[in-house]
């Protein structure tokens, strides 16, 4: 059988500052497929690497086929990689969100484009190679038959029976230093399952180009049996990685349910929307070892959430958050500053109520338009240059797009957010008083600026 590498080409920045370090499910899920066809797989993490030494352990695989991971955050990398591994392998694949979304991006360096989920694409692209047959025939592949430009196969319809897909190949990954950085950055291991695909809405500035906007579940056995594999592998909490994990009410409670009745002791977060979301469901996931929720809230104002199609209220926001504040959960938050069509009042009521919540993590940034989104399809026009990593000591958005609003003035307006936030959070009773007296002249020159 062949030989396959899948590279996973994210560099940790010298000032990056996330919290969030978790391995690719997506080429681990792809991984174990190919894997059970009797492929010969070796995954590549860069997680904790260097450029340098990647490079060195791609060319040290020899494989016959390398395939190469890419969101709108990893471009650079993985064309890289690309070049320098151009000669080294006979099949050269990319796949991923940017990939799947803007293919031509991709061609010619690479030989063929797997577009959407990965795993039947990926088991029928490598059997029409072994076989000297057209890749771009293979459902869900684009790649180039003529100089002209790409072809692209007819799509791949998504895996319903999520249940029947493998497990990801976990132990092709480099655990120990997750649960090390996990240990180190926050005093406990914690690594991804995703136990559904997809998301039914359509949030403007969501990239959901993999999934779509489809919604697939797995059983709660099968979501509780993997808990159990990754529990042995020494990791102490689960993220769920799910685009909504509280979409289907009867669901969450019957993993709580099945996690009681197997007597495990873990703690795991999760995504919610606030619409689907509700004191019993809070109550039930805490008792079933949930510590922390995630809401994606993304304004303050009910207009601009109208623009961003987030099909959510401001009143429903607070409502959800108070529920999981009083049930006991820590509850984070995202927002988005400085929207296209936004005003210097919305952003600043947005400010207002981010900072208004009973949030114990508050996640703000610019609006990307990336490739693929609503967002894009109206600002695109706009767009002056891909995203780049950037090296700054306090945040490391940069402006993409000819906006109603500087770089400057957006930074701003985040370096505001996360003051107010720090001091909500940090002065107590005092924090009433020293937001109003550090507001007003804030809220002043964020409206100077241009």
């Amino acid at each position: 059988m062949t030989s396959v590498l899948l590279v996973y080409p994210f560099f940790k920045r010298r000032l990056d500052r996330s919290r969030f370090r978790f391995p690719p499910l997506g080429i681990a899920y792809v991984a174990a497929s190919l894997r059970e066809a009797d492929h010969d797989v070796q995954v590549l993490d860069c997680t904790f690497l260097s450029r340098h030494e990647a490079l060195d352990r791609a060319l040290v695989a020899q494989a016959e086929v390398v395939g190469i991971y890419c969101m709108a955050t990893m471009e650079e990398d993985c064309l890289g990689l690309a070049r320098a591994l151009r000669s080294s392998c006979r099949l050269l694949v990319a796949g991923g969100p940017l990939p799947t979304c803007a293919p031509e991006a991709f061609l010619p360096q690479f030989d063929a484009i797997v577009r959407g989920e990965g795993e039947q694409t990926m088991l029928e692209l490598l059997t029409a190679f072994e076989a000297g047959a057209e890749l771009s025939d293979v459902p869900g592949v684009a790649g180039l038959r003529d100089p002209d430009g790409a072809t692209c196969a007819r799509p791949r319809p998504f895996a319903h029976e999520l249940d029947r897909i493998p497990f990801p190949a976990r132990d092709l990954l480099p655990n120990s230093r997750y649960i090390d950085f996990g240990r180190q950055s926050y005093g406990y291991s914690i690594t991804t399952v995703m136990s559904t695909r997809g998301c039914p809405f359509r949030c403007e500035f969501c990239s959901n180009v993999v999934f779509g906007d489809s919604y697939r579940e797995r059983s709660p056995g099968n979501v509780v049996d993997e808990i159990e594999e990754v529990l042995e592998l020494g990791y102490e909490r689960i993220s769920f990685a799910d685009d909504v994990f509280t979409l289907n009410r009867h669901r969450v409670l019957a993993i709580c349910a099945e996690i009681e009745r197997r007597g495990l002791r873990l703690s795991w977060e999760c995504l919610g929307r606030v619409d689907a979301f509700d004191r019993e469901m809070a109550q039930e996931m805490k008792v079933a070892g949930c510590f922390r929720i995630f809401f994606g809230i993304e304004s303050g104002n009910d207009d601009i959430l109208r623009l961003m199609d987030k099909r959510i209220t401001t009143a429903q926001a607070a409502g959800a958050v108070q529920v999981a504040h009083e049930a006991g959960l820590d509850v984070g938050a995202f927002f988005i500053v400085c929207y296209p069509g936004e005003t210097d009042d919305t952003v600043l009521e947005t400010l207002r109520f981010a900072t208004s919540l009973p949030l114990d993590y508050l996640g703000l940034t610019m609006p990307y338009p990336l490739p693929g989104t609503a967002l894009f399809d109206r600002v695109g026009d706009r767009v002056t240059h891909a995203w780049r990593p950037q090296e700054q000591l306090l945040v490391n958005h940069v402006l993409t797009y000819d906006g109603d609003f500087s770089a400057a003035k957006m930074r701003f307006a985040l370096y505001k957010g996360r003051a107010q936030f720090e001091m909500r959070r940090r002065l107590g009773r005092c924090a009433p008083a020293a937001l109003r007296l550090f507001a007003r002249p804030t809220d002043a020159v964020f409206r100077l600026l241009k």
